[in-house]
């Protein structure tokens, strides 16, 4: 009887585990196969992609184009870190030819980030089938934007494979970027978290006339399906693929939004060259119990700091003993992802006012904080007294206008 018991425990547990891994969506590169490449066919085929272009079974949408039979797949185009993924972050990549396919591989992250007219002059169609994480400062919707540009000047139809918001489609936070801070990590006036999956922020780029001179291209989305708003990526049962070195998770794309802006200035660790990437803050100077304590008294909704120890592998703090805190987001849906490292920036002036982040950071590196922030009133504000709570309208004070906006552009309920 015993036995009869455990084995039926055992199979109850594999059916419960069976179904929290049951893929729940399809995305755009599921329902292109679905639609058998129809809008493909008999035009000669261009593919933006990386590592994260899969379909539900690994395969790479890269192989998948190149094999269907009635798909004329001629050229890849290479965003940041490469095609296959074999180029280091920040990088330059350089034109070559993939090893599998033998196609020629076109960087769009190395001498130009735009795709030139000879690189588009053999194809009529470029398909963009990258996984983003939702963060304006992630530089593959930099690449999108650019894409559609190149698309509209050269006469060439553009396709977004859609696929899912990591961060979900509800969290919009950050001010739009401004004029003096556009650049490839903020290439286009969209809140920091924009709450749009790439295909809807294809849609809102074009419809709103955001591309270079209000450029309009060509564009169709190839959308999911099963994909809902209030998902986030753990919820849609999909395999991860890296997204880059230092987004090995699912769960690494809520916590990039929370360190990545502080991590501009190279002035604490934020996980990167530890094992937790972007989910800490940590120093040689920091006493873990009494920023974990002043964080945790401040009640943020969905969120707890741990003290913590630690001695990074590599990058800031290497080999150092240091001392921080934890992020541990115990309610996603309630918790403001963005606003916790101004929070630690107010709490480490607050405990060590000699250790201030604008009186002590390497001002070689305030422009990219500047740019990241989309806004240098961040930085020149939040300066004066170390206090949230003196950027905080600032940085919300185009949330609403982009949401009422963005929602002309929604695919997903």
């Amino acid at each position: 009887m015993k036995k009869i018991i455990i084995l039926s425990l055992l199979c109850l547990l594999c059916v419960s585990v069976a179904q929290a891994q049951k893929i729940r969506i399809k995305t755009g590169i599921e329902v292109l196969k679905e639609q058998s490449f129809k809008c493909l066919e008999g035009k000669r085929v261009g593919l933006i992609t990386n590592p994260t272009g899969v379909d539900n079974q690994m395969k790479s949408t890269i192989d998948i184009l190149h094999e269907a039979p009635n798909v004329n797949l001629v050229a890849l185009y290479g965003p940041e870190h490469g095609v296959r993924g074999d180029v280091h972050a920040g990088d330059h990549v350089t034109d070559i030819k993939d090893a599998s396919t033998g196609l020629p591989v076109y960087s769009l992250y190395g001498k130009t980030r735009k795709a030139t007219p000879d690189m588009l002059k053999d194809i009529d169609v470029l398909v963009y089938d990258i996984q983003d994480i939702g963060c304006r400062s992630f530089t593959y919707i930099s690449t999108m934007g650019l894409a559609m540009e190149a698309a509209a000047e050269n006469g060439k139809e553009f396709i977004v494979l859609d696929r899912p918001n990591p961060v979900g489609g509800l969290k919009i936070e950050g001010n739009l970027v401004e004029d003096d801070c556009i650049s490839f990590v903020s290439q286009f006036k969209i809140p920091y978290l924009y709450g749009l999956t790439c295909g809807e922020l294809a849609l809102m780029l074009n419809g709103e006339k955001m591309l270079k001179d209000g450029e309009q291209c060509n564009l169709q989305i190839v959308k999911m399906k099963g994909w809902k708003r209030k998902m986030d990526y753990t919820q849609t049962g999909l395999q991860w693929v890296p997204s880059s070195p230092h987004i090995p998770h699912p769960h690494s794309a809520f916590f990039y939004p929370v360190s990545g802006i502080l991590g501009e200035l190279g002035y604490m660790s934020i996980g990167v060259g530890y094992t937790i990437p972007f989910q800490m803050f940590a120093a040689e100077w920091v006493e873990a119990e009494k920023l974990a304590r002043n964080l945790n008294s401040l009640k943020v909704p969905g969120v707890i700091f741990r003290p913590m120890y630690l001695k990074p592998f590599y990058s800031v703090g290497k080999g150092e003993l240091l001392q921080g805190v934890q992020v541990h987001i115990m309610d996603f849906g309630k918790a403001p992802l963005s606003d916790l490292q101004f929070l630690v920036m107010q709490e480490v002036a607050a405990l060590y006012p000699d250790r201030a982040v604008f009186g002590h950071a390497d001002k070689g590196r305030f422009n990219m904080f500047d740019k990241v922030s989309g806004s240098r009133q961040i930085r020149e504000r939040f300066s004066k007294r170390n206090r949230w709570e003196d950027i905080r309208d600032y940085w919300y004070k185009d949330a609403e206008d982009f949401r009422k906006l963005s929602k002309k552009y929604y695919l997903y309920k």
